[in-house]
């Protein structure tokens, strides 16, 4: 019994280090191979209060498409950012200058996972912090 504390542990530890859209795949995969229905999934696992409605906000989870790039800092190169902003977003230089100064805005919205984790690496090459939401 006490291996399989161990076991069901390192589990938790695993699941508790990762991101949102990772444990979004988990359980979107751990569905589909022991062919489980999302509310009977909910129901048999340790369900939060509200129960049956985790299951929709798991749901929206999986289904994101659609991302916003936000600048949350610009660090100590602000000219740089600037030059890398206009480049990604093809923004004038007034409007990548306000985007700048009214940190944290949006840099790009609704745009793929792939284009924002791009616009997010670049960014963060010139010593800004980028989140993507």
């Amino acid at each position: 019994m006490a291996k399989a504390k161990d076991k069901v542990q390192q589990v938790m530890e695993l699941v508790e280090g990762l991101t949102v859209i990772e444990l979004a795949k988990l359980v979107k995969e751990l569905k589909e191979k022991f062919e489980i229905s999302g509310p009977a999934f909910v129901a048999a696992g340790a369900a939060p209060a509200g129960g049956a409605a985790a299951a929709p906000a798991e749901a929206e989870v999986e289904e994101q498409t659609e991302f916003t790039v936000m600048l949350t800092s610009v660090g100590d190169k602000k000219i740089q950012v600037l030059k890398e902003l206009r480049a990604v977003t093809q923004l004038g230089l007034k409007e990548a200058k306000g985007i700048i100064d009214t940190v944290p805005s949006a840099v790009k919205e609704n745009i793929s996972k792939e284009e924002a984790e791009k616009i997010k690496t670049k960014l963060e090459e010139v010593g800004a912090k980028v989140e993507v939401k």
